[in-house]
């Protein structure tokens, strides 16, 4: 059974199914990234906030590994939808890809939800 997500959680999805390749391509690269990201919000964000829980989640989820990350990205569970929210994988697509990504996702929400 699929959930049915809004579109700010579908673009999030398409965006980090986008991010795939770029895990595919050059995993340790792109998982350092990732936690230098993460190392530079915890230096700025309140312990007692909910940035630092999300980060201390996606901790875990880099410690389990890139089969982990890639299930977290892409899932449509509840959970895998706040995270994305908060990724720390901001970056790691080119802004042409980001952009094209966008695009592609506008024309296929706008053809998907048209109004009767």
């Amino acid at each position: 059974m699929m959930s049915v997500l809004s579109r700010e959680q579908e673009r999030s999805l398409w965006l980090h199914q986008a991010l795939l390749s770029e895990l595919l391509r050059r995993p340790t690269e792109v998982l350092e990234k990732a936690r230098q990201k993460m190392d530079s919000w915890r230096s700025v964000h309140r312990r007692d906030g909910m940035t630092i829980h999300y980060l201390d989640e996606w901790s875990e989820v880099l410690d389990s590994g890139l089969d982990a990350v890639m299930e977290t990205v892409t899932s449509r569970t509840s959970k895998s939808c706040e995270l994305r929210q908060n990724t720390p994988f901001a970056g790691v697509l080119s802004d042409d890809t980001r952009v094209q990504v966008l695009r592609s996702f506008h024309q296929q929400w706008s053809r998907e939800h048209q109004v009767a």
